[in-house]
């Protein structure tokens, strides 16, 4: 499992001191500390959204994070014809395989860039998915991924992909292996 503390959360700033004082308080706390916090409680009390935030404070899990994001993109990339943008997907896997090259991720994160503009020009959210895919922050392509699935898809669908997206995520903070 997965795990993190309130006081690394806290010293990164990753949550905003309302957000930071729900979750101290959803823990039945009153000031961060050392104890080992899983992700999935962060979930359970702020939300998918500051759990996302708080990845960048387990520096550690990098792939299973980038690997995440990759498989968010993917589920809405449909959305779009452009061939690009599942390239950068794939760079981006790759990447966190360790099979691909700090260059070749830098070219992708171009090409994604491009992608983006490209998407924005069209108002389509799937381009800008893809391209925070291959950005080096944690939080923002998953956050990315969501965001375009509220664009791209009706209410309805929408939701229903935000739940699998929340249910992916708590599967890979219970079943990976705490790593220090």
């Amino acid at each position: 499992m997965i795990t993190t503390t309130l006081n690394r959360i806290a010293r990164a700033g990753f949550l905003a001191p309302r957000d930071q004082k729900r979750l101290i308080k959803g823990l039945g706390k009153t000031e961060a500390d050392d104890e080992p916090l899983p992700f999935a409680q962060i979930v359970e009390i702020n939300g998918l959204e500051d759990a996302l935030r708080c990845c960048r404070v387990e520096p550690q899990y990098e792939r299973e994070w980038r690997l995440f994001m990759v498989w968010c993109a993917r589920r809405v990339v449909h959305v779009t014809p452009d061939e690009r943008i599942s390239a950068t997907l794939n760079v981006a896997e790759r990447y966190a395989n360790g099979q691909a090259t700090d260059e070749e991720l830098t070219k992708a994160r171009m090409l994604a860039r491009r992608c983006r503009n490209a998407a924005l020009a069209k108002a389509s959210a799937a381009g800008w998915a893809a391209e925070a895919v291959v950005l080096e922050e944690v939080v923002w392509p998953a956050r990315a991924a969501r965001m375009a699935t509220r664009v791209a898809l009706a209410d309805d669908a929408a939701e229903e992909e935000l739940a699998a997206q929340t249910a992916e995520f708590l599967r890979i903070v219970t079943e990976t292996e705490a790593r220090t």
